[in-house]
């Protein structure tokens, strides 16, 4: 199972001192937490995508770029890539690039955003949120997967005769995670394309996140690719420690009370009752997330927010030591000792890609030659949007 952290990077001040970090140190910290995610033996760190205050990973691919050349083992990945508002031929450069230079330690997390204003910054619409994200999405499958492209859609120009430079590392595509909260048609499209399920439930409540993965677990094995219980599954979480859990509850309530995610609303006590939200000790901590198995099955990949609310580096650090010196491994033990044998442990990387050999479905296709063979090509694809919308539309 892989265990990690993700950051939102927020630019918040620390309510005890109120000193606010600038944009320069906050990046600097962001890239401090992912190096020492690496030192402590985490498997994943992950950056979300954001173009508004007070959030500041606007270019995730530079600064993963720039870890990956300063990391050696550690996975590089997204958390949200904004799959709407980002055109899908940049996304297949960047993170092919990436890749490369990455040694292929790198997946994504495609996402819509939650932030409206952002779609007219891009020329983009909200009220087409859900058609975008399925048309690009596509159009990015195939630019990662045929050397050269035919395609027309909805919402850019069409392409014709294009290839898309540099082609993934080995002709393996990097592996997709599609990010959804609330979202029915996000977890079918997972579900269609035999793609990861990442439900980031930091907000929600246990029912909810249950239905949601349950959807999408069904509908993975409608679509062939193997039974429920074998999907790929990730969820999201928060945690605050102490050795003591009061102590952990009086040092964490004013950054809780203050916070650009959820302050001034539910409870501290409301929350952490409600959510993955856990403030308390290690002890504690283990007992909510071993929880969550029952909830949603057995699952692959858990990300831990850590870096939010103002919080010091210094503290953050001290919090990612207790995350991988005294939970993480009682964690991966207890998930591991429960897992059936025909369930994955882990998610597809991109070693395990590229040892599936040539006939993977995530492996590069030749593309057609002939221009009988290329509108045969365009044919299938509108056939294949064309049953994934009606599949979303009937669920």
């Amino acid at each position: 199972m892989q265990f990690g952290v993700f950051t939102i990077g927020d630019v918040t001040p620390d309510p005890t001192t109120g000193r606010k970090p600038t944009e320069h140190e906050r990046i600097l910290s962001m890239m401090t937490i992912a190096e020492h995610a690496e030192q402590l033996g985490l498997e994943v760190f992950a950056t979300g995508e954001h173009h508004n205050p007070p959030f500041v990973p606007s270019s995730p691919t530079t600064m993963l770029g720039y870890l990956a050349g300063r990391t050696k083992n550690i996975i590089l990945s997204t958390s949200t890539t904004l799959i709407t508002t980002n055109d899908p031929v940049k996304i297949a450069e960047d993170y092919a690039m990436l890749q490369h230079l990455a040694g292929g330690r790198v997946d994504l997390m495609m996402g819509r955003g939650n932030t409206g204003p952002v779609y007219p910054w891009f020329g983009k619409d909200i009220r087409q949120g859900i058609p975008l994200a399925i048309e690009n999405y596509h159009l990015l499958r195939r630019l990662w997967r045929e050397r050269v492209v035919d395609w027309k859609g909805e919402f850019r120009t069409p392409l014709r005769g294009y290839t898309s430079t540099p082609m993934p590392l080995d002709d393996v595509p990097p592996f997709v995670w599609h990010g959804s909260i609330r979202s029915p048609e996000i977890a079918e499209q997972a579900a269609f394309y035999g793609d990861g399920f990442f439900h980031n439930n930091i907000f929600w409540d246990k029912g909810h996140v249950a239905q949601m993965v349950d959807f999408y677990r069904q509908r993975f094995e409608h679509y062939g690719h193997g039974r429920a219980d074998q999907a790929f599954v990730g969820l999201g979480g928060q945690v605050f420690m102490r050795r003591n859990s009061q102590d952990a509850v009086r040092e964490f309530r004013p950054y809780f009370d203050n916070a650009p995610v959820y302050g001034h609303g539910p409870s501290l006590e409301e929350y952490t009752a409600m959510t993955p939200l856990t403030v308390g000790t290690p002890e504690q901590v283990i007992e909510k997330y071993l929880s969550y198995a029952d909830v949603v099955g057995d699952y692959q990949r858990q990300l831990f927010l850590m870096d939010h609310a103002g919080l010091s580096l210094k503290v953050v650090l001290e919090q990612m030591d207790l995350l991988a010196e005294e939970v993480v491994p009682v964690l991966r033990r207890e998930f591991d000792a429960r897992r059936p044998a025909h369930v994955p442990s882990d998610p597809p990387t991109h070693a395990s890609l590229v040892a599936q050999g040539p006939g993977s479905k995530h492996r590069l296709v030749q593309p057609a030659t002939l221009p009988e063979d290329r509108e045969a090509a365009d044919a299938d694809a509108a056939t294949e949007r064309s049953e994934t919308t009606t599949s979303e539309e009937l669920a």
